[in-house]
């Protein structure tokens, strides 16, 4: 049948970048010296600034000293060809990683904190100073709507809200009768902080329960389709839709709110954090 020209165009770029087939996609290899730190911020503030496709993730891995690229099935065409020109003017600093499922915010309609007719799940309860109590959750969950409920009983009412850029909402407890503890299941909490790579965390959601995984990247950036947030937590804690905004934490630290990724919990993934520091900075808020 032949190939239109527009798909000969796309296969061409693609087969000069030495990614046509396999699950990871590389660019030109360079010279063999590993890249420097600079070359690093170079590349990332280029996929920044011109490289925000929906679809796409980046962030640096201190593994193999690259900036590496996820992309989902739905980049093709155009869109895949000016992600791959993009890596490939850094050569051996970035690399390209096809990804099996769509990047994507984990939420659905169902149970656990609802608002809108979608669910999300609650990820730390919290307080200020002068005792208030409030949760926290993702930012793409809080922009649905004000009001939020268990399900049955409202809760509270929407009183922060950041997406895209960041993804972190606040949610203001209206209903006094509610008992508001401040574990994630039967795990106390007590602090909040900045995960390692490479150390082991845990995600709760209302969706999948809890499940363990592996810190891969910090300051992640991700290209939703609703928008783009960056300095997110890389990690290999599976999730599903429904699972947003619950809990990352290990031990007695609290990490993280669910913001989105790929795969699901039957064949693994990448699942993205906001970090919690940020909204609990912002907001005069404490973990307890």
């Amino acid at each position: 049948m032949g190939l239109t020209r527009s798909v000969r165009r796309a296969a061409t770029g693609l087969a000069a970048a030495g990614i046509v087939a396999g699950m990871v996609l590389t660019a030109p290899t360079g010279a063999s010296a590993a890249p420097t730190s600079a070359q690093l911020s170079a590349a990332t503030a280029d996929l920044e600034a011109t490289a925000k496709v929906a679809g796409t993730a980046w962030s640096t891995d201190t593994a193999t000293g690259q900036v590496v690229v996820d992309v989902d099935p739905t980049v093709t065409g155009a869109q895949l060809q000016s992600v791959v020109s993009v890596a490939s003017k850094h050569g051996k600093a970035v690399r390209i990683n096809k990804v099996s499922t769509k990047i994507e915010l984990f939420i659905s309609g169902g149970d656990a904190i609802y608002s809108g007719g979608s669910r999300c799940s609650l990820g730390f309860n919290v307080r200020n100073s002068a005792g208030t109590n409030f949760f926290v959750t993702a930012g793409h969950c809080t922009n649905i709507g004000s009001t939020w409920t268990n399900g049955s009983t409202t809760l509270g009412t929407r009183y922060a809200s950041s997406f895209p850029g960041n993804d972190y909402g606040v949610v203001q407890y209206t209903n006094t009768s509610i008992t508001k503890t401040g574990g994630v299941g039967s795990q106390d909490i007590t602090s909040s902080g900045t995960p390692s790579v490479g150390q082991t965390v845990y995600r709760r959601g209302s969706t999948t329960g809890t499940r363990s995984g592996r810190v891969t990247a910090l300051n992640a950036t991700v290209n939703y389709a609703q928008g783009s947030v960056s300095g997110l937590i890389r990690t290999t804690v599976c999730a599903q839709p429904g699972d947003s905004g619950g809990s990352l934490y290990a031990g007695t630290v609290a990490y993280g709110l669910t913001s989105g990724g790929s795969g699901n919990c039957t064949s693994g993934g990448v699942t993205y954090f906001q970090p919690v520091t940020e909204v609990l900075q912002r907001y005069g808020l404490s973990v307890f």
